[in-house]
């Protein structure tokens, strides 16, 4: 690797063994049903990154050379990387992370193995309750300092496009604190980082320590925290793009839901990516082609009814294997949604409950507890979670006109990325790459 500057060319890649693009159409949005399981791979593949971080160019490397010639003397990049024996695959979209929160809850860990559930840890003050308590207590600063330590773990694992929850605070100024965090920390590390959607998460639970009801804390989010995030946003403090509601038994009920969602997508022109039918049949995927989802996620408990619906709308599916393996629960039926035609995405879902950063391991994880082949894990993880973000048409594949973003794997064939587990953030993983910029440069082995 070289590298110079002011050059006319950010990047380029040359002779990947393979280049796995996903999809040469840049207006697809995402894929379902067979589809999913189709990804596109250029053998001996070449890619142009231009100073605005986008692909110019991409192809086999003798097309390259007969339409760039330039590119033989290598005078015209920043960066020139050659990946002969490597495999160069999208960078990775994690479409659904609770990255900020401080306290820890190593101890629930221990509960869970003893027998004790979700719900039990919930009722007894702990779970949700326990990280809002701390997370109220923690300053900005402090709070930033964890979701950067974060980024960093999750962006040497491959992912370059991050899904960032709030929802724990549960009150007005701490559910902005975190906004602000999350938008200060994408400001600030644009180019070091990577970049998050956030999505706020207000109605993650009902804040019982502050003796409210599900309907009294159901219109404190209608009337005062969505038109706090309306004035903040538009002091350029904020920058949400999605609303959630954890629809679930016990926590928010379909009427509240709905009521939330709506005031979200109305009053704040948020879209809707919420967490639904996950430990009760909540025909959460009905709802959410009621209200116009773009993506519902957990589904483990997901009706016949709501996985038409799902299909027929094209809402994505984002399912969460960590959450079913920490908990011991049964796995989403991810084989029967991809079969149904609903689009799939598998992210980590991390959060103190499943400490997981790593998306080669979700998707290993996908592949042997949900029968997803590895094809359908790639896709899950790259153009599907970009599409449940709303941003396929700049991540997620690596097509013309979109982000450089990429990962380059330490093998001749890509999928050592899913096939070796815990692996990834060194062995496997030889570089990451965002807007054609190296990130990550792990030292040859």
């Amino acid at each position: 690797m070289s590298s110079n500057q002011n050059r006319p060319y950010r990047l380029l890649i040359e002779q990947a063994s393979q280049l796995v693009t996903i999809t040469s159409d840049p207006s697809l949005r995402l894929k379902k049903g067979k589809d999913q399981n189709s990804i596109q791979i250029i053998e001996n593949g070449s890619m142009i990154v231009g100073q605005n971080g986008t692909i110019v160019a991409i192809g086999t490397h003798e097309d390259l050379l007969q339409e760039h010639p330039f590119i033989k003397d290598h005078s015209q990049f920043e960066t020139v990387i050659n990946a002969r024996g490597k495999s160069v695959v999208p960078g990775l979209v994690d479409g659904h992370t609770h990255p900020v929160w401080s306290g820890d809850r190593t101890h629930e860990f221990s509960m869970k193995l003893s027998g004790a559930t979700y719900m039990d840890i919930h009722k007894m003050g702990g779970g949700i309750a326990f990280t809002v308590r701390h997370t109220r207590q923690s300053s900005e600063e402090e709070l930033s300092h964890l979701l950067q330590k974060r980024l960093r773990t999750m962006l040497r694992n491959g992912s370059t496009v991050v899904e960032a929850k709030s929802g724990y605070g549960l009150n007005t100024e701490t559910e902005m604190k975190m906004l602000k965090v999350i938008h200060a920390v994408n400001q600030k590390y644009a180019d070091r980082l990577p970049h998050m959607i956030a999505n706020y998460l207000g109605a993650h639970s009902v804040p019982k320590a502050d003796n409210v009801t599900m309907t009294e804390y159901t219109q404190m989010v209608i009337e005062e925290q969505i038109p706090e995030l309306i004035r903040l946003r538009d002091q350029g403090l904020i920058d949400p793009k999605f609303i959630d509601v954890f629809h679930e038994e016990g926590v928010f009920d379909t009427e509240s839901t709905r009521q939330i969602l709506l005031a979200g997508r109305e009053k704040a022109n948020l879209k809707i990516n919420f967490h639904g039918d996950e430990l009760h049949a909540m025909k959460s995927a009905e709802l959410g082609a009621e209200i116009g989802a773009l993506g519902i996620s957990h589904l483990e408990m997901i009706s016949e009814e709501g996985t038409r619906l799902m299909a027929e709308k094209e809402i994505c599916a984002v399912l969460l294997p960590t959450t079913a393996y920490v908990l011991r629960i049964e796995y989403p039926p991810a084989r029967k949604l991809i079969d149904s035609g609903v689009p799939v995405v598998v992210a980590s879902d991390f959060n103190p409950n499943a400490h997981c950063m790593s998306l080669p391991f979700v998707m290993n994880l996908s592949c042997v507890n949900m029968r997803m082949t590895m094809q359908e894990a790639l896709v899950a993880c790259t153009l599907n979670a970009a599409a449940s973000l709303d941003c396929s048409d700049k991540y997620g594949s690596l097509t013309r006109g979109k982000f450089g973003d990429c990962v380059i794997v330490n093998s001749a064939n890509w999928e050592h990325l899913i096939y070796e587990i815990g692996n990834s953030s060194d062995s496997v993983i030889n570089k990451v790459i965002k807007h054609g910029c190296v990130v990550v440069d792990n030292p040859e082995l």
